[in-house]
């Protein structure tokens, strides 16, 4: 798996110039010969929370319409991060995940909203795991503040995803959170984490980047700066199974007691 991590200085409120860079950012990528390319969280409007009702992709029908021919035109899967999308009355926080065939294979709306920016006065919450695989690789997305619920990480990933992908808009004040708990979510699911970050800033926020590739042991096989670009990190999903092998961590649980 060649990974192309897309972490974007999403301009608030302006979706024409941020879907303009991510089909300039998903052709590049893959003239690089990347096989994914994952997408920060809210890439399309940034948190530009009380203006969705006019920027809210409804149905997420452009933000399909356009990742799908993005997949098929380059070959190339793609971990969509997360948009504002409207569904009937309801605004979501939505990830759509795309094979290399265009074909949609994963959808998830975002689970934990995150208080302290208010995004659960504007955004519904999700319910419903995102599984999928992308050329045979077991995955699963969660997107940003899910990272701090280590027990709904652990529940959707299950013991069975190799990759864990996180799209994420982390303020740059707690960036020291993200490394620790991106490493710890790796270690404790043993599986890889690729976890993308927003840059640059809006009027109430400052975003940290430094997007981190995480193998299963917890090393950190990449970390970015936290300047906006694309990076490409190239790992084996199927290291995973040996690490599972020489500690059974899946096995020697007791989830009787974990209520």
């Amino acid at each position: 798996m060649r990974v192309a991590i897309d972490q974007l200085n999403v301009r608030l409120g302006q979706p024409d110039q941020n879907y303009q860079q991510v089909k300039d950012d998903v052709n590049k990528a893959a003239a690089m010969g990347a096989t994914v390319v994952v997408l920060p969280e809210m890439w399309n409007t940034g948190y530009a929370f009380k203006r969705l009702d006019k920027l809210a992709d409804v149905n997420g029908e452009r933000t399909r319409s356009t990742l799908a021919k993005l997949a098929e035109g380059n070959g190339v899967s793609i971990v969509g991060g997360s948009v504002a999308i409207k569904r009937g009355e309801h605004f979501y926080n939505t990830t759509y995940v795309f094979n290399s065939r265009g074909q949609l294979v994963g959808h998830y709306d975002k689970v934990h909203l995150f208080g302290l920016m208010n995004e659960d006065d504007f955004i519904s919450a999700g319910s419903e795991p995102n599984y999928f695989k992308l050329d045979g690789v077991k995955a699963v997305s969660a997107i940003c503040y899910d990272l701090r619920f280590p027990e709904w990480l652990r529940t959707i990933s299950r013991g069975e995803s190799q990759v864990l992908f996180l799209p994420a808009a982390w303020p740059v004040q707690r960036i020291d959170h993200w490394r620790i708990l991106n490493q710890a979510r790796a270690i404790e699911n043993q599986c890889f984490v690729v976890a993308v970050n927003q840059t640059g800033a809006d009027s109430n926020n400052r975003f940290g980047g430094q997007s981190l590739v995480i193998d299963p042991w917890g090393k950190i096989l990449f970390e970015a700066n936290d300047a906006t670009g694309l990076s490409y990190v190239d790992f084996d999903p199927e290291e995973v199974y040996s690490i599972r092998g020489s500690i059974p961590v899946f096995s020697d649980r007791r989830p009787d007691l974990y209520q």
